[in-house]
């Protein structure tokens, strides 16, 4: 009977070191994801991980008490040295190590499965644990969540990739960090810089020699200025030129409304979002003094959050900015 309870104790101090470690493992905000997810094993764990310092003070109680009883009945079997070496060995490998191991690996599907019995230990210990974790939360606060960094996310998006186990593809990685990592950078580090920006003054007959030019360049918005390129004026949109009419200048066909000034440190997010509130696909970069530096586009956005350069049929090239540098 004695060997009985041995057993028994011994499997008992396993299960609460084991949910001990792999229980307080698991982080709140994850399972309240995983719970509006539909995560039916998530949700069973949460009903009793959500009272952490409660839980933490019943499993250590009811952990310290079993290894407690487990050394004097093996003191009624065995002499006191020999009960205090099969006690420590007993207890560290099939009450520490083993269900530690175990229940770091498989936490919440066997925390799931036993939630209801964790649920029978915190009410039978609750006038002792209870009040511990009173104490423990009124001086110590609540759990503080997990939070990741930027770079933080960008890693663990990395290794989902990696794994074999995730179903995170490559596409998706390399957007997931380009919508992470755009905000940082600014409209000079994107737009097309003035050497390379094809404009047409106010006053340019729209004439064949233009609109063939204009063919040529493919753009469909073209920067309007008036006297020098730094006067810039509005925008002419392509698809206005459909039906012109003959002896008309570019003053009478372009568009001032909307258009959109920025300076080269504004950043990526923040352009964009003007983009979206105003309609506009397309904005004037100026320096301090009020020169043209260049232009920046929603397609030059949207290719920093995709990590990849969005090339038409008829995009004769595709990093202007890199056309830029050659042209120096």
């Amino acid at each position: 009977m004695e060997y009985l309870i041995v057993i028994f104790l011994v499997l008992l101090s396993g299960l609460f070191s084991g949910l001990t470690l792999g229980l307080l493992s698991l982080d709140k905000n994850e399972l309240k994801r995983k719970i509006s997810l539909g995560d039916v094993r998530a949700k069973k764990v949460y009903s009793v991980r959500k009272n952490g310092n409660f839980l933490l003070a019943t499993l250590l109680l009811g952990n310290v008490a079993v290894n407690s009883s487990l050394a004097i009945f093996l003191g009624n079997i065995a002499s006191g040295v020999m009960a205090g070496i099969i006690a420590t060995g007993l207890i560290v490998i099939f009450g520490e190590i083993l269900p530690q191991a175990t229940f770091s690996r498989y936490a919440l599907a066997v925390g799931a499965q036993t939630a209801w019995l964790v649920k029978i230990f915190m009410i039978v210990l609750s006038p002792i644990c209870w009040p511990i974790a009173w104490i423990l939360d009124k001086g110590l606060g609540e759990e503080m969540p997990t939070v990741y960094s930027k770079k933080e996310l960008m890693k663990i998006i990395e290794e989902h990739e990696d794994s074999t186990h995730s179903d995170v593809d490559e596409d998706e990685e390399r957007i997931i960090k380009g919508a992470l990592s755009y905000s940082n950078r600014t409209v000079e580090q994107v737009m097309t810089p003035r050497t390379v920006v094809f404009a047409l003054d106010i006053n340019t007959p729209l004439g064949e020699k233009t609109l063939n030019l204009i063919k040529e360049e493919s753009f469909t918005r073209v920067p309007v200025y008036e006297g020098t390129i730094d006067n810039v004026k509005g925008v002419l949109y392509v698809k206005d030129l459909l039906s012109l009419k003959d002896g008309l200048l570019v003053k009478d066909v372009y568009k001032e409304e909307n258009m959109i000034v920025v300076s080269g440190g504004t950043h990526l997010d923040k352009l964009l979002n003007i983009f979206i509130n105003s309609k506009a696909h397309i904005a004037f970069v100026k320096d301090e003094y009020g020169g043209f530096d260049g232009v920046i586009t929603l397609e030059d956005i949207l290719e920093e959050i995709l990590l990849q350069e969005i090339v038409d049929e008829t995009d004769d090239v595709p990093d202007l900015q890199e056309k830029a540098r050659e042209t120096k």
